[in-house]
């Protein structure tokens, strides 16, 4: 029953774009997130939906859709730069197997990026694609709430759609892109137009939120709990009632810290102390490792480069005999072949520093458009206009999530941050040729001279 309503769910998606090619892009966003393929164990399985929608989506876009006044804007060149320098350093990979396999689908992810933007020409379909990104993380992450709420979960073991602990499905990735969701998911539900925000919406979008913030409980991930916090701070950055927000995240943390599972809060406390937890001393000494190896190789070993890493640390154990005495235990630990844990280190170790230099004027640029648009249109008050300011600040909000994120996890080429990096562009293509055509709400008036007096 399952396969034969994900069967029906995706191929009617793909057939509504035969009728509206659009649709062929949000059917595309839906798989890639979802990845409906892998939940299903039938015919759906054996069917490449993805690679179906992808050239759907390019070819619809090719023949149907209006191309007047596209113009390639500077994110654009720099993801167009990005996606043929990492297939260079494909070419010349250290591993050259595993780099193929990992450029297979990093290639998808990019060249998706520098082509959604050509598409999300309107409001309408630049709030479409907000939606399907949240619901399609909505997809993933109800379920996976519900099971937190009811007690199950813990590093390792929340099983969502399927049991499978890659891309979205592992739970430090979840964690932080599900907090990175829930800017987007509060935007819907005060500007939406496609489901008009009356209660049942926000009752909905509240609810998405609150299974987003359970994910990091869930799963157990220390990323997740970092996510959480600078969400918070972001929020507090622009609103109204600080104080008043303040003391109801406090009153909160205080009902809520009794009752999470012990398990949770013995991990979150190893972040105060990370010797003490083999996973954290393992991403140190990976970071080290990386910064040595990129002094060696500037323009980074390729994909998968980290397989040849071999690690030696100490992991140390406190033990407190009383109140001002302690005995360390020093464990020696061998690695190899250990992940970034990291998408700057992964990045850095792949890519070298070419290819982190980009990655990283992508990000920050987009963090600065996104501000540019909160500040021009934060006052505008025209229903034409209003949505704009709160957009541009959820998807900052959620930019900046992933780059916390990214410090702890490998997510440099997260097919679904690359899609808010499009979602970015498109949004700031479609304000120019808004402001080409309707220069007012950009430009002040200039004040003209006065008119000389009349003389005899």
């Amino acid at each position: 029953m399952l396969d034969l309503f994900l069967l029906s769910c995706v191929l009617g998606f793909i057939g509504a774009g035969f009728r509206k090619p659009f649709i062929f892009v949000l059917a595309y966003s839906y798989i890639d997130i979802v990845a409906p393929q892998k939940v299903s164990w039938g015919i759906l399985s054996h069917i490449p939906v993805s690679l179906i929608a992808f050239l759907c989506a390019f070819l619809s876009w090719f023949v149907a859709e209006d191309k007047n006044g596209i113009r390639i804007s500077l994110r654009q060149f720099l993801l167009l730069t990005l996606l043929v320098y990492c297939g260079l350093t494909t070419q010349a990979a250290d591993f050259p197997v595993e780099a193929a396999e990992k450029w297979a689908w990093v290639w998808k992810a990019l060249l998706w990026a520098l082509f959604l933007p050509l598409t999300l020409r309107t409001r309408l379909r630049i709030e479409a694609i907000t939606l399907i990104l949240a619901l399609s993380i909505g997809v993933i992450v109800i379920g996976g709430g519900i099971k937190t709420a009811a007690g199950g979960g813990g590093y390792g073991e929340l099983r969502l759609l399927v049991n499978d602990n890659t891309g979205l499905y592992e739970g430090s990735i979840i964690s932080a892109v599900a907090i990175a969701v829930i800017p987007l998911a509060l935007w819907l539900s005060r500007y939406g137009t496609i489901f008009p925000p009356d209660w049942r919406v926000k009752i909905f979008a509240w609810a998405l939120c609150f299974a987003c913030a359970l994910m990091p409980i869930g799963t157990g991930a220390r990323t997740g709990l970092v996510c959480v916090v600078v969400l918070a701070a972001m929020i507090l950055r622009t609103a109204k009632r600080r104080m008043l927000i303040v003391s109801v995240m406090a009153a909160g943390a205080l009902i809520a810290v009794p009752l999470l599972p012990k398990e949770f809060t013995d991990r979150m406390s190893t972040i105060r102390n990370h010797q003490s937890d083999q996973s954290a001393s393992t991403r140190v000494a990976v970071w080290k490792w990386t910064i040595e190896f990129a002094k060696r190789h500037p323009f980074g070993g390729g994909f998968e480069a980290y397989r040849q890493n071999k690690l030696t640390y100490d992991t140390v154990k406190a033990d407190y005999a009383g109140d001002n005495n302690a005995a360390l235990e020093y464990q020696p630990i061998v690695e190899q072949g250990r992940a970034y844990h990291s998408s700057y280190f992964e990045m850095l170790g792949e890519q070298g520093y070419p290819g982190l230099a980009l990655w990283l004027s992508l990000h920050l640029l987009g963090v600065w458009q996104m501000e540019l648009l909160r500040r021009r249109y934060g006052k505008e008050t025209s229903e034409e206009f209003r949505w704009v300011a709160p957009l541009a600040e959820a998807l900052q909000q959620a930019q900046v999530i992933y780059l916390v994120g990214s410090t702890f996890v490998g997510i440099a080429f997260q097919p679904f941050c690359y899609m808010l990096v499009g979602l970015q562009c498109g949004l700031w293509a479609y304000i120019k040729r808004v402001r080409t055509a309707q220069p007012q709400p950009f430009r002040k008036a200039t004040q003209q001279p006065a008119p000389r007096p009349a003389t005899a």
